[in-house]
């Protein structure tokens, strides 16, 4: 070891060319770059500003001169002295005999320390595996300062909605920091950029008489028309020469001609508006499509070319790994409609969060499966107990129950929830709270409190047609709420019920809501009774776990509360709530045996058997069932009838 010093302190070295004496006669200087580090290798790297945007920016920061010294075949240019014509790579991939006469010619300047040959990670096409070159070519650019682009773009993100919303900041991050536009490509075939270019200059031939006779064949000719004129002379006219005018064989990016699709399927039809209200697609495409329309619709309308953005996430298989054929768990949309059906599908779509990636198996479809299964007995039940109704038997909103009241002003709340979450593309939050609706609120509480009243009293009776006309405002809403989501399931519903009287569920609008229905004010008592009901029936599993009885019908308990519970369930039917034959509330301290729920305070139930007879149509236990009829007082009212 000679000496240690800081890589930094060898920044202001020049070096020689080891081949300065054959045409390399210019200074070599020792650059820092961030890149570089000493985990492999010496720390020393050379740097070829034409062949790697690493070695490119770093030139460019250095105010390094470069020039192209390979041609598109990997071959030297006649400009490069000595090895003229000699090729890197051969077009198998192949090494050619380049390197080989460069390593010999700096070994016998006595150039050369050391040679030994090194395995390490290298560019190569992921098709074909064979290595490439970077290459660095003239292209086309477009401007992001000349007229103000960037700016345009970044105001224009502000004037779009993003679902969801992180989208907005993960565009602007990539506008605001992105370099210029390159729109050129080199392709066999693509849309070209119709331009000519001065052969000794350079500069762009700009005539308005060339433009229109371009765009007068192009429409008769398509845009191929260009390639298959080698010259491009007809395209010239009379007064350039073909010779001293280039015609560029570039094409426009895909991505600028997919950023233009706006102008094309959007301003020439009639039938749809500029700008569209919704561009949809996969995150990758704040890069892509989002990215590009963006650009090319600010660069020439001066704003954005959508009104909202939505995108979403990528579909896995249940175990979160990408989908392919390679790993076999590649689940086949159409394989699952023929198993389980076209809505189930849908289902699962909005049953998953798509603003992240969402998984698919068996197994979640199997969960979906339950799910639409209990939607579905939903939409039974109603079906089956409005049989017959008519605008007849419809009981004013005044004139209603209290639980009918709470069921609608749950309607009413779930109805604004919804519209909003449709608004926003929040589909996973239409089907969560319709679902929960369906299941905790109407399968679980309001249809098993009313199957009493829906099976047993008299036809006419006020207490059924409040409930019917109430189950009929909960059928319209749901009905509606999930035609977008299970439209087939719900075009069934609704044939099953009207037939012939209307036309499809789909051509139905969103029934104005009653605004009365928000006003009713009982909402906590009614959380509270619903706690009461909770341990009520947990002492009821209890006796009937232990088959001391068979059905709730058979206890009348007694539940001890406390004042607060005690006045929000005072005067209300208990009984029919809970679901029991009688019920006894008391105010005051329960005995020791009571039973209770931790997360339910000051509620206990002491459970007692009903007194009387069972009656036959109704199955309650009550004093005043007949001897005679085996049925109660209230029966034998409705069947006289």
């Amino acid at each position: 070891i000679i000496d240690k010093f800081l890589g930094n302190e060898l920044s202001e070295i020049i070096c020689s060319h080891p081949l300065k004496d054959k045409g390399y006669d210019y200074q070599v200087p020792l650059l820092p770059a961030d890149f570089v580090n000493t985990d492999q290798g010496t720390g020393f790297v050379h740097i070829a500003p034409q062949h790697g945007s690493d070695d490119y920016e770093l030139g460019q920061k250095f105010q390094i001169k470069s020039f192209p010294i390979l041609d598109y075949e990997s071959r030297y240019l006649e400009t490069v002295p000595i090895f003229s014509g000699e090729c890197v790579l051969r077009p198998n991939g192949k090494p050619g005999n380049a390197n080989h006469l460069v390593i010999k010619h700096i070994a016998d300047e006595g150039g050369l320390f050391s040679s030994s040959k090194f395995v390490h990670s290298y560019p190569h096409s992921w098709r074909s595996k064979a290595p490439v070159i970077f290459l660095s070519t003239p292209q086309w650019f477009i401007s992001m300062s000349e007229n103000d682009l960037r700016k345009k773009a970044l105001n224009a993100i502000d004037n779009v909605k993003w679902f969801p919303s992180q989208g907005r900041s993960r565009i602007y991050s990539m506008i605001e920091n992105r370099p210029e536009w390159v729109i050129s490509r080199q392709r066999a075939w693509g849309v070209p950029i119709p331009v000519f270019l001065n052969r000794k200059t350079g500069e762009l031939l700009k005539d308005e008489s060339v433009n229109a006779r371009i765009i007068e064949v192009f429409k008769k000719e398509g845009s191929d028309s260009w390639f298959s004129d080698k010259d491009g002379e007809r395209f010239l006219g009379e007064n350039y020469d073909k010779a001293d005018w280039e015609k560029v064989s570039d094409i426009v990016d895909v991505w600028f001609e997919s950023g233009s699709s706006h102008a094309f399927v959007l301003e020439d039809n009639e039938e749809l508006k500029w700008p569209a209200s919704l561009y949809l697609e996969g995150t990758d495409q704040h890069r892509g499509w989002f990215h590009s329309s963006l650009l090319e619709s600010c660069g020439t309308r001066g704003t954005a070319p959508f009104d909202s953005v939505l995108t979403h996430g990528f579909v896995m298989d249940g175990s979160g790994r990408k989908m392919s054929k390679s790993l076999g768990n590649v689940i086949s949309p159409q394989k699952v409609i023929d198993r389980y059906g076209a809505d189930i599908l849908r289902l699962w779509v909005v049953g998953s969060d798509y603003t992240d990636d969402v998984r698919i198996s068996d197994d979640i479809l199997k969960g979906e499966i339950d799910t639409y299964r209990k939607i579905r007995n939903t939409l039974r039940f109603l079906l089956g107990n409005l049989h017959g109704y008519t605008d007849k038997e419809f009981i004013s909103y005044s004139n209603l129950p209290r639980l009918e009241k709470w069921v609608l002003n749950k309607l009413f709340k779930l109805d604004i929830n919804v519209r909003e979450a449709y608004e926003d593309y929040d589909f996973h939050n239409v089907y969560k709270q319709v679902r929960n609706f369906c299941i905790n609120d109407l399968s679980a509480f309001y249809f098993d409190v009313r199957k009493d009243i829906l099976y047993c009293d008299s036809i006419d009776s006020s207490r059924r047609q409040s409930t019917r006309s109430t189950l009929n405002h909960i059928f319209k809403f749901i009905s509606v709420w999930l035609a977008p989501i299970l439209c087939f399931t719900m075009e069934e519903v609704w044939q099953s019920r009207y037939g012939e009287e209307t036309s499809s569920i789909h051509l139905e609008d969103f029934p104005e809501i009653d605004k009365e229905w928000g006003r009713y004010e009982e909402i906590s008592r009614w959380e509270i009774i619903r706690d009461v009901r909770k341990v009520v029936t947990g002492a009821i599993e209890v006796e009937r776990k232990a088959k001391k009885i068979g059905s709730s019908l058979e206890v009348s308990p007694i539940v001890y509360l406390n004042k607060d519970k005690y006045l929000a369930c005072e005067g209300m039917d208990m009984h029919d709530i809970c679901i029991t034959s009688n019920i006894t509330l008391i105010e005051g301290s329960p005995p020791d045996e009571s039973f209770n729920l931790d997360e339910v305070s000051g509620v206990h139930v002491q459970i007692k058997l009903s007194s009387g007879e069972k009656c036959e149509r109704c199955w309650k236990i009550l004093e005043d069932v007949s001897k005679s009829d085996s049925i109660c007082s209230r029966c034998i009212e409705v069947v006289s009838q």
